[in-house]
């Protein structure tokens, strides 16, 4: 019985585990690019 339990509660850990991963990912791919980065890109291609 415990086995079930356990193997249960570890993939609802699991599962809410690649939730917050996914839902960091997407923020994290949403964040503008810093100007910063867009301006060595910019010198980078200015130098082609």
């Amino acid at each position: 019985m415990n086995t079930k339990r356990e193997e249960r509660k570890r993939t609802e850990l699991e599962k809410q585990i690649d939730e917050n991963l996914k839902r960091v990912y997407e923020e994290a791919t949403i964040q503008d690019i810093p100007d910063r980065f867009l301006d060595l890109l910019e010198k980078l291609r200015a130098q082609e």
